[in-house]
């Protein structure tokens, strides 16, 4: 259990560090393959999404981070309160490359799920991408509004 009160602390932190849109001015749109994760502190209820294909994401070039995360994690969000599962911590995992994805989600798996040595006391949830797809999120808008702003002048040091 407190595995798992870790990893998601590190996930949440790690995502909320990272730069958002604002820092990106050039972005690529690029394929890439995704699945959702959310879990909550009150239960045990863990979810993970199948590995969904996107076609048109919006990627940083410089260090490769995906732009629009947290509307990917909104949305696996919204269906799990439609589906009455509320107040559950969202991320989504992401790779251009199908195999290195698939790595990290049996990783993630077998440590919701335990082995022969370890038992946990997970429920882990399937959800089918016939029932939850995630949708493409269009960054151009955003990306516009930026190049509009007029940019701040450094300060000189002295």
């Amino acid at each position: 259990m407190n595995i798992k009160k870790y990893l998601l602390m590190a996930a949440v932190s790690a995502a909320a560090m990272l730069p958002s849109a604002s820092s990106a001015q050039k972005a690529e749109v690029s394929k890439l393959y995704m699945f959702g994760f959310a879990a909550s502190f009150n239960d045990t209820i863990v979810h993970f999404t199948d590995i969904q294909t996107i076609d048109s994401a919006w990627v940083n070039p410089k260090n490769k981070f995906l732009l629009g995360r947290d509307q990917y994690s909104n949305m696996l969000r919204n269906y799990l309160i439609e589906q009455n599962m509320p107040y559950r911590t969202c991320i989504v995992i992401y790779n251009k490359k199908l195999n290195k994805l698939q790595k990290k989600y049996l990783k993630m798996k077998k440590l919701y799920t335990g082995d022969k040595k370890v038992k946990t006391n997970n429920d882990i949830r399937m959800i089918a991408a016939s029932d939850f797809r995630f949708q493409p999120v269009n960054m151009s808008s955003l990306l516009e509004e930026e190049a509009e702003q007029p940019k701040k002048p450094k300060k000189k040091k002295k």
